[in-house]
Formats: structure tokens, C-alpha cells, sequence
């Protein structure tokens, strides 16, 4: 690439006269960047500055002393060598699809349950837009890849909240260690303040993801790059530990198929000789590759399709489930 100028993308342009480019710009992104940042996206901006104080207020009256404690019972203030099996990062999940369990995640107040709730509800339907969009530019039918993450119960979402707290070592520890997302399509918030998911698979220097206000950075994870059969990857990125400052806000959310949906690459993506030949992605159920991730997440993700591909003979591939 001739820049490394982060891509972001207007969405409110492809509503007018830009649409052409604007979903050019898409089409770049995902091929060669496997991230996006999203703007006029349409999520009000109120419910993001209340998501993120929120957030934010949680993270210090329920989490802070929990995390101080966890680092003191490990000694890792003073750490001489480099920590290479954990995160420097204080997080909590919440699941939203195919049910899910707001009501029951401890220690959250009403409002801010209400607005996590209105986010995802909002950010689903961002999710679906998405897809469409990918659909449209890789010549597939609408609803292709909403259908291939339906399964039998419909796609899974749910979000990882996390505080990266100030480091002592941050070149000893890492805020979150190198990896690719094993998931569908994966929408991160992240407060202003300090920038983070530098990517560094494909380029000799690290990519910051810029720290704009309200926006919405989005990355595509494994199993979309099995479905376009390679043509959009996912990309290795990580976050960065920071000594000073209070420290950096994430929600990332990840829509994903259903547990029981079969991925396997686009037919319409392969190559015209390609159903008499060993293809190069795997198929497999979506559960199974989530977790085999689970065990091998900080690993590189070639090896991961090839375990897949010595099981991939036991998938039944039946049509596609629809809505």
C-alpha cells in the first residue's frame, strides 16, 4: 500500500451521490485491511457518551480494586522478564443473542443495564447492515451471509467490556497479546482518550487505530475469511499497555453464526474448477471452531483451518438456514 492512511468510512455517503465510492472504499478496506472505522453510523451519540460513562463508573466502583488486587497477588508490579501468558486488561462479558443474560451479569446498575441493552439492539442491526454491504460487494446474494450465520437458532452476539489500567512494564506485559478474531463481524466503541488495536500482520510497522470520538472501528474475523474463501482476512492485532493515564475503554462486540451454523466457503467465491479440487479452507461447525480457538487463540490461525480440515469430512452441509 502506498498509504497507510487508516480507512474510514462515512455511512451516512451511501445515501447519496457517493455511494459508488463509498462502497469502494469498503471493498478496499476489507480486502487489504481487514479493519474499518465507521462514522455517522446512525447509533446516537447520546447513548454512547452514556454507554461510556457508564462504563466507565463500573469499571470503578466494581472492578478497579479487583484488578489491583489481582496484580498484587501475582507480583506484577515489579516484574523483570517478559509476561507472556496473561493480559494486562480487567474485563466482563455479556451475552445478547440467541438469549440473552443482561439481567442476570452481576454488579450492573438499571440504567446502565437499559443502555447496554438499546446499544446492542442498535449494533445488531449495524451488524446485518454490514453484512449486506460485504454481500453486495462481493457479487454474493442479499442475505447470503445472514443466512450462513443463522444455524438452527440464529446467530450468537455478545460483548467483552474492557479496561486496559495504567502499566508499570507495558514492554513486559501486553494489554491484550497478538491475535486474529475468531469470530463473524466484530464492532468495537472505545472512548477518545488513548488510541489502541495497532494491526501488525501486514505491514512493517504498527497501525494505530485513531482514537475518533463516537465512531465505530469494525474487524472481520476467521470465519468471514473462510466464507469469502480467503479474499477478506482476518488480521493479527493486539493492544498496546499504556504506563501513564487512566487507562483505555473498549466494548467490543462480536456477532458470529450460530453454534450449529456450517461455514464453509461462498460457492460463488470459488474458482469454476475449484468443487474438483481440495479446497483451501476448511468447512466446519462453528462451535467446534470456536473451540479449538478458545484453546489456541494467541496462535497463528493457518494452523488452526488445517485442524479443521482433517475433520471437515464428518460436516454435513446442508442448505443454508434461513430466518
Amino acid at each position: 500500500m502506498e498509504s497507510l492512511s487508516f480507512p474510514v468510512i462515512n455511512l451516512e455517503k451511501l445515501n447519496g451521490e457517493e455511494r459508488a465510492a463509498t462502497m469502494e472504499k469498503i471493498k478496499d478496506a476489507c480486502e487489504n485491511w481487514g479493519f474499518f472505522e465507521l462514522v455517522n453510523h446512525g447509533i446516537p451519540i447520546e447513548e454512547l457518551d452514556t454507554l461510556e460513562r457508564k462504563t466507565k463508573e463500573h469499571y470503578r466502583k466494581c472492578m478497579e480494586q479487583r484488578f489491583k488486587e489481582l496484580v498484587a497477588s501475582k507480583a506484577l508490579e515489579g516484574v523483570q522478564t517478559e509476561i507472556k501468558d496473561m493480559d494486562w486488561e480487567s474485563t466482563f462479558y455479556v451475552r445478547h443473542l440467541p438469549q440473552t443474560n443482561l439481567k442476570c451479569t452481576p454488579d450492573l446498575d438499571d440504567e446502565y443495564r437499559k443502555v447496554m441493552k438499546e446499544f446492542a439492539s442498535k449494533l445488531e442491526k449495524l451488524a446485518e447492515e454490514l453484512l449486506d454491504l460485504l454481500c453486495e460487494n462481493l457479487g454474493l446474494e442479499k442475505g447470503y451471509l445472514k443466512k450462513t450465520f443463522y444455524g438452527s437458532k440464529g446467530p450468537t452476539f455478545g460483548t467483552k467490556v474492557s479496561h486496559y489500567p495504567p502499566c508499570p512494564q507495558p514492554d513486559l506485559i501486553k494489554g491484550l497479546r497478538a491475535h486474529t478474531d475468531a469470530d463473524g463481524i466484530i464492532l468495537l466503541f472505545q472512548d477518545d482518550k488513548v488510541s489502541g488495536l495497532p494491526a501488525s500482520e501486514r505491514w512493517a510497522v504498527d497501525i494505530d487505530v485513531p482514537p475518533m470520538r463516537h465512531s465505530i472501528v469494525v474487524n472481520l474475523g476467521d470465519q468471514l475469511e473462510v466464507i469469502t474463501n480467503g479474499k477478506y482476512k482476518s488480521v493479527e492485532h493486539r493492544v498496546v499497555a499504556q504506563r501513564d493515564g487512566n487507562g483505555r475503554m473498549s466494548i467490543a462486540s462480536f456477532y458470529n453464526p450460530g453454534s450449529d451454523a456450517v461455514i464453509y466457503p461462498a460457492p460463488p467465491l470459488l474458482e469454476p474448477e475449484a468443487e474438483e479440487k481440495k479446497q483451501v479452507y476448511p468447512k466446519f461447525v462453528c462451535e467446534d471452531y470456536m473451540k479449538l480457538y478458545a484453546r489456541l487463540k494467541f496462535q497463528a490461525k493457518e494452523p488452526r483451518f488445517e485442524a479443521m480440515k482433517a475433520v471437515e469430512t464428518t460436516v454435513n452441509l446442508g442448505p443454508i438456514a434461513t430466518a
